[in-house]
Parts: structure tokens; C-alpha cells; sequence
């Protein structure tokens, strides 16, 4: 299985953030994969933003949880962020995962580089 980030690497502050994690050898709709973004700020840990489930439904962090949306396209085995009113603070590698029942992180992207220009 494998797990590819696109989208822009830089974004202005105020601007809406969309990347897409493109997956092989998997589908999306597979039963109990829990597909996420996770980023992580230079200096510091991972962050779990939210994931779009096998049935369509999603969960966020709440922290992030009004500005964040994670959508899905079946068609194309694809799941896409939007991080709304980006900050200099969003600065990140942002990476997608695949998930199961267990929480285990099993599948990563390689992570993409998104910095936010004040």
C-alpha cells in the first residue's frame, strides 16, 4: 500500500490549505481503515488533525475541528484536507496515514512541506 501527499507547498496566511493523499494497492472503502492527516510543526511532535473513515464519516481533533474538513473521492482512491484560515502557526510536514480498528498507523505518505508566508 502506498500513500502519496500533493497540493502546494507554500500558502499565504489567511488562505485555505488543500492537500490530497492519493492511495495504491488499497482502497479507501475498506472496512475498518481509518484514513488521516497528521502533521507535524518543525521542533515539534506529531499532531493527528482528523481522519475520513471507510463509511464516509470523518472525526477531527478539536482543536482544529473549525477549520479543518477531510473529504473523499472513491473514484479516484483519493481523501483531501482543507485547513481554512491557515496561520504561520500551520506551518509543517503534513502527512496521510491509513489506520485500523487498532490505531495502528499502518500505511504512511511520505509527507509534504507546507509553510504559510505571514
Amino acid at each position: 500500500v502506498q500513500l502519496q501527499e500533493s497540493g502546494p507547498g507554500l500558502v499565504k496566511a489567511s488562505q485555505t490549505l488543500s492537500l490530497t493523499c492519493t492511495v495504491s494497492g488499497a482502497s479507501i472503502t475498506t472496512n475498518y481503515y481509518y484514513w488521516s492527516w497528521i502533521r507535524q510543526p518543525p521542533g515539534k511532535g506529531l499532531e493527528w488533525m482528523g481522519a475520513i473513515a471507510y463509511s464516509g464519516n470523518t472525526a477531527y481533533i478539536p482543536s482544529l475541528k473549525s477549520r479543518t474538513s477531510i473529504s473523499r473521492d472513491t473514484s479516484k482512491n483519493q481523501f483531501t484536507l482543507q485547513l481554512n484560515s491557515v496561520a504561520p502557526e500551520d506551518t509543517a510536514v503534513y502527512y496521510c496515514a491509513g489506520v485500523d480498528y487498532m490505531f495502528r498507523f499502518n500505511y504512511w505518505g511520505q509527507g509534504t512541506q507546507v509553510t504559510v508566508s505571514s
